[in-house]
């Protein structure tokens, strides 16, 4: 398949065009470098630096290239920075994404939308959450990303498209930035590489569902190859604290973890899992990589010099 891959240069984007080369689709990129990396890019991929935002330059690089396939992954991902500038977040998570939507109709090609599950259910969700929870997010973040769903779903209804949202546990793995907008393994593992003391907000009983980049870009390619409308979510429906994931870091690294404590801070859930039946059931994915062996590729390949084209294993679909 011919395969635009929004936000491509991303953590994620770049390990999922990898995997669409490495099965001999043909892939293009597109990307505004405000957070993606041109050197986490495979040369066989033709790269564009265009915002989805510029509704213009978006269209001219899909009509030119004619994708048959759209994964979208372009997003602001930073849920204080939703909280502190709603309205950046909006233009670009759902504005950004009806210009995708469109582009993508222009030219028939379909769309998988890299949603969010932790940020979206709220508080009072059931743990695991099912995709069938009312979202009642907490942060703009979550809330433009619900919206955007929305947009996804009303297509498919008014155009008769057969568009995707998969809603993504925190993923975490070789290539995340651990100075970039998210991602707290990435975080605590420099910091303990550094000697320094990482630093947990709240009082560390707080959780969130940690799902392996592998296993995650195995999903989308699940969801590309069934080709069939609806939304799933992609985590491993486990539970793991931020005292847990400390202590799980320790043990890859050697040596106990002493965080420090800080404040609280606003928009983010105490509590979050997916339940993920529902993927397994209909796409035939699973994850399969267990916390603490994707903790020490992320620490080994750290302490290795952080190479940008770190490749990992996808997994099973």
């Amino acid at each position: 398949m011919r395969v635009l891959v929004t936000g491509g240069a991303g953590f994620i984007g770049s390990h999922l065009s990898d995997a669409l080369l490495d099965r001999g689709d043909q892939v293009a990129i597109i990307d505004d470098l405000s957070s993606g990396r041109c050197t986490r890019l495979d040369e066989r991929a033709a790269m564009h630096k265009i915002s989805i935002c510029a509704a213009d330059a978006l269209d001219a690089v899909v009509g030119e290239f004619r994708p048959e396939l759209i994964c979208h992954l372009a997003a602001r991902i930073d849920v204080r920075a939703s909280v502190a500038w709603p309205a950046q977040d909006a233009e670009t998570n759902v504005v950004g994404t009806v210009n995708v939507l469109e582009a993508a109709r222009s030219v028939g090609a379909r769309l998988l939308l890299c949603s969010t599950g932790g940020a979206l259910y709220g508080r009072d969700a059931p743990i695991p959450s099912l995709e069938d929870v009312l979202p009642l997010p907490e942060s703009p973040y979550g809330v433009a990303k619900h919206c955007a769903e929305q947009y996804v779903g009303l297509y498919n209804r008014l155009h008769g498209t057969a568009h995707t949202v998969l809603r993504l546990a925190n993923v975490y793995g070789p290539r995340q930035d651990p100075a970039g907008e998210a991602g707290v393994v990435a975080i605590f593992c420099a910091q303990v590489l550094a000697g320094q003391r990482p630093t947990i907000f709240g009082d560390g009983r707080q959780t969130r569902d940690y799902v392996y980049v592998g296993d995650a870009v195995a999903a989308f390619l699940a969801a590309a190859d069934r080709g069939r409308p609806g939304t799933w979510n992609i985590g491993t429906g486990a539970e793991v604290s931020v005292l847990e994931l400390a202590r799980v870091i320790g043990s890859v690294a050697g040596r106990p973890v002493d965080p420090i404590f800080a404040a609280a801070r606003p928009g983010e859930l105490l509590r979050s899992a997916l339940a993920v039946g529902q993927a397994e059931r209909d796409l035939g994915w699973t994850p399969s990589t267990p916390l603490e062996a994707g903790i020490r590729s992320v620490y080994e390949w750290m302490k290795s010099g952080a190479d940008d084209r770190e490749r990992v294993s996808y997994g099973a679909t």
